[in-house]
């Protein structure tokens, strides 16, 4: 059984990432925690909304209810990089060379590590954002489909129609894919390549809850999903992805729902978190099970690896937190 060391923090803990070694976990309150030797704590938000790890350095991106967008460095250090009084930042995303993404209301904005800005209005609500693998789109998922709009030029954005309402946007790895999450219980891809309005479609359904997270594998061949009593797997190794395929069903438990999803860094090995706050890990290869963590106080509400992949932070809504070591 893998050792686990627990750490104890009040109310609901939005998200568990590492930084290096250096495990992090936000609260809804606002405040950062990190072990780095002893538990240190960085007031950053008054009503902490988002907190996602950007995938191009070592830092992590924040929102609040109070209107700013933070990057926290491993040290704890706070950068301000936007503070838009009266509105709550909730969808966020990291991209190269230093760029972030943040939206409220029908506007979405990219900020360049320079400190320019530009804005991209949609007509509805923005509801998630993405930076393609490159950095030169972004797309922002809103009600009936997602918009792709270039970074760096003016051209009009491109439209990907699907009626509904899309709360969440990741691209593939290798970017030939667009996922959705929404409203309903369901996901929705488009393939990318050729024209605008020639992608195909991919429904991929049948969830008995909302799904709230994805995780790609480290090659992108398989995209995990929440919302079910099993972690739902849909393949993208060919090229049409998932069309006319079944998804893989990894930790299935009778009425227990999953939560969180969280890929290794490197191998095709899936920490799986379940509402009644157990974890287990599972190979992909052959579905061999490892339990990482029995049930304890609260929904498991964030996972994340460290960058060897040996460690796991977790966070919960009861504020039941720790790391799990897997190789002791």
């Amino acid at each position: 059984m893998p050792t686990v060391a627990p750490l104890d923090l009040e109310g609901h803990v939005v998200a568990a990432e590492f930084l290096g070694d250096v495990p992090f976990f936000a609260t809804a309150a606002g405040t950062i925690h990190r072990l780095d030797g002893g538990e240190k704590v960085t007031e950053a938000h008054q009503g902490l909304l988002a907190c996602v790890r950007d995938p191009h350095s070592a830092t992590l991106l924040t929102g609040g209810e109070d209107g700013k967008v933070l990057r926290i460095a491993a040290d704890g250090s706070v950068d301000e990089l936007a503070h838009v009084p009266r509105k709550w930042i909730s969808v966020l995303a990291g991209g190269p060379q230093g760029a972030v993404a943040y939206a409220y209301g029908k506007s979405s904005f990219v900020r360049q590590k320079d400190g320019t800005v530009k804005e991209f209005t949609e007509e509805r609500s923005v509801e998630g954002l993405a930076f393609a693998p490159k950095g030169l789109r972004i797309a922002a998922a809103r009600y009936n489909g997602v918009s792709l709009h270039w970074v760096g030029t003016n051209a009009p954005a491109a439209d990907l129609d699907w009626k509904g309402a899309h709360t969440g946007v990741t691209f593939s790895p290798d970017g030939r894919f667009l996922v959705t999450m929404m409203q309903e219980n369901a996901l929705h891809g488009w393939k990318l390549e050729g024209k605008p309005g020639e992608h195909r479609h991919m429904r991929m359904t049948g969830y008995p809850a909302k799904v709230k997270s994805l995780s790609w594998s480290p090659k992108g061949k398989w995209l995990a999903s929440s919302g079910a009593p099993a972690a739902i797997v849909w393949p993208f190794a060919s090229k049409d992805g998932p069309m006319g395929k079944a998804p893989l069903e990894l930790g299935t438990r009778a009425d227990i729902m999953v939560t969180q999803v969280a890929f290794h860094p490197a191998e095709e090995v899936l920490a799986i978190g379940f509402v009644d706050g157990m974890i287990l890990g599972v190979r992909i290869a052959d579905g061999k099970e490892a339990l990482l963590r029995r049930p304890g106080k609260g929904a498991i509400t964030g996972m994340g690896w460290s960058a060897s992949g040996k460690l796991l932070a977790f966070a919960s809504e009861a504020g039941d937190c720790g790391v799990i070591d897997i190789s002791a």
